[in-house]
């Protein structure tokens, strides 16, 4: 069955040519740069309206390969890299899961994005940055961040949202709706997967959950699963040819048992079964075999055969010939009257008698006979093979009727279905892990059952808030039927006559990126959701200013330590009577200079 694709869909997870990473374009404003700084992939570009520059001028895989002690300039990234495969253990992520951890290659990412951006870094970054980073992300990593763009690069204002809110921010003005307002939100990446309540347009970050289960671990499950199938193509099964099946041709089940009954029928099989061709060299593949070519292959076969069989022939005689002979020596022996080694050779010979040698040397003489005349045979056998007679009278198949009537024939091995995947219950089985975790080995709740863990915190008035505005986004929800199979879970999950409502993002994989950019559009920098440099310097790089989209800053205390004494001075508490309130500090640690009282 031939495949039909639908190029009109976007998949799940784009994936970039080296070519679209469009023209170097220079800006004297100073406008925004709105980077969507995702663990698949990265998308960046100017915040300003417009069909063209409008739209994210890179989209790239967020990896870099660089060896160890490689220079900076020999190190590729995204697109650059040609072909992931030979130096896949050579590739570093800036990514932990979905944090950013690792520091210098983010600068190497910064870097890629300025240059093909047009933007002169010599000195500073005269352009502010609109950054997406994850929900409730730790104040290490977003104090980490912050150091690199203003210390690093001198950027004059930094914003930091979540790309998933900036997607339901773009979505609601699309749909001309106010951001100000409750739902929940769903999303799925390359690493993982969270559950994010929306309360009064603000994130309610003491109720989000994540679940460890992403796109990665959906490439890793069916590439687990084709390797078993076809233990012959192991080589041939890479992650990267698993990233764009999964892209292009899973879906999700409304109901995960009902479909696969359905693909034990003969008929959805054929109907359903995706062909996937695996390249492979046609080199020695032979087409329509003439009757003559394979009249002399038999006879070339035939030929080989009997020299082997001859070559057998003569060193099974040679040895039974040398065996008789020793056998006879050893008899000449007793002719002879030597009877202490006579009986000394028998002994080795494993033998008791003289009787028994004779027998065994009429035995081993008739085989030696037999064995010549077979020889004999063989070599007066050969000479009609020679001249080209002797094949059709021994082989029936290649009588003259036979040869006469015969047509071409193909041959019976295809070595380009030899060469395909026939991809079946895999297409849904690798989607199903987002609600079954437990298919992979993965000790936790699926998505669904951790969404009705996190409503069950709310009261039923806000349950019912929520469940009217459940918005789907990220790369991992594009999979045909995800809409469907939601509503089918909330369904069976809501109470009785409730109402709900899910939304798909308009496109799931870039809406963060455009909804970064008319954040930036509508907030000019400086004002509220923009960390100046001043605001860096004064309350610290994990300082977080909110707005609509972003995370909530819950500063970091860190209690100021208490002047230590001499030590004989120092009196623990537990050892006091009742001493003044002013002279007890709020640790439990601490100590106090009361005296103790008899």
């Amino acid at each position: 069955m031939a495949i039909v694709r639908d190029e009109t869909r976007t998949s799940l997870l784009a994936r970039p040519s080296p070519n679209d990473v469009g023209p170097i374009v220079h800006h004297p404003m100073r406008l925004p740069v709105a980077a969507d700084n995702g663990s698949f992939q990265t998308r960046a570009g100017w915040a300003c309206k417009g069909d063209e520059l409008g739209a994210p001028r890179l989209l790239f895989k967020s990896v870099a390969a660089r060896s160890r002690g490689a220079a900076r300039s020999e190190t590729q990234i995204g697109n650059d890299i040609s072909n992931l495969e030979p130096v896949r253990w050579l590739l570093k992520s800036q990514f932990d899961r979905n944090v950013v951890v690792n520091f210098e290659i983010q600068e190497l990412m910064f870097d890629y994005i300025f240059s093909h951006l047009g933007v002169v870094t010599e000195g500073s970054v005269e352009h502010p940055i609109v950054l997406t980073e994850a929900p409730c992300n730790p104040l290490h990593s977003r104090q980490m961040m912050s150091e690199l763009l203003f210390e690093c690069y001198r950027v004059p204002h930094v914003s930091y949202g979540i790309d998933c809110l900036y997607s339901l921010y773009y979505n609601n003005a699309l749909s001309n709706l106010t951001h100000q307002n409750t739902g929940i939100v769903l999303s799925s990446g390359y690493h993982c997967s969270h559950i994010l309540p929306v309360i009064n347009g603000r994130l309610d970050a003491g109720n989000c959950k994540r679940v460890n289960v992403g796109g990665s671990q959906a490439a890793s499950y069916l590439q687990r699963l084709l390797q078993l199938k076809y233990p012959g193509h192991l080589a041939a099964v890479t992650l990267s040819r698993m990233e764009e099946l999964l892209h292009e041709h899973s879906y999700t089940a409304t109901d995960y048992h009902q479909e696969l009954e359905k693909w034990r029928s003969v008929e959805f099989y054929e109907q359903e079964v995706h062909r996937m061709q695996l390249p492979f060299s046609a080199k020695g593949l032979g087409g329509v075999v003439s009757v003559e070519e394979r009249q002399e292959r038999r006879t070339q076969q035939l030929r080989r055969l009997q020299e082997i069989n001859a070559r057998r022939r003569e060193e099974k005689l040679q040895q039974d010939q040398e065996r008789l002979d020793k056998l006879l020596t050893v008899q000449e022996l007793l002719e002879d009257g030597y009877l202490e080694q006579f009986h000394k050779n028998l002994v080795q010979l494993n033998m008791d008698s003289a009787e028994e040698l004779q027998s065994y040397i009429n035995k081993l003489s008739l085989v030696v006979e037999q064995g010549r005349q077979r020889l004999l045979q063989a070599s007066e056998m050969e000479q009609p093979m020679d001249e080209g007679d002797g094949v059709t009278e021994m082989d029936p198949d290649f009588s003259e009727e036979n040869t006469e009537t015969e047509k071409p024939v193909q041959p019976v091995f295809n070595m380009a279905e030899y060469h395909q995947l026939f991809v079946g219950t895999e297409r849904l089985r690798v989607s199903e892990i987002l609600f079954q975790p437990s298919l992979i080995g993965e000790d936790q709740m699926g998505m669904m059952e951790t969404l009705q863990y996190v409503l069950a915190g709310y009261t039923p008035e806000q349950q019912e808030a929520l469940a009217r505005n459940v918005f789907l986004t990220g790369g991992n929800l594009q999979y045909p039927g995800m809409k469907e199979r939601i509503e089918r879970e909330l369904l069976a999950m809501r109470p009785f006559q409730s109402h709900f409502q899910v939304m798909m993002a308009s496109r799931p994989a870039v809406d963060a990126w455009y909804g970064a950019r008319d954040w930036a559009l509508e907030h000019p920098p400086g004002g509220e959701g923009w960390i100046s440099r001043q605001d860096y310097e004064e309350k610290g790089g994990e300082y977080l200013s909110e707005h609509c989209a972003s995370n909530v800053f819950i500063p970091m205390k860190i209690a100021k330590p208490v002047p230590r004494l001499a030590e004989p001075l120092l009196v623990p508490i537990t050892t006091m009577t009742a001493a003044s309130p002013d002279s007890v500090s709020a640790s439990p640690s601490t100590f106090t200079l009361a005296p103790t009282q008899t």
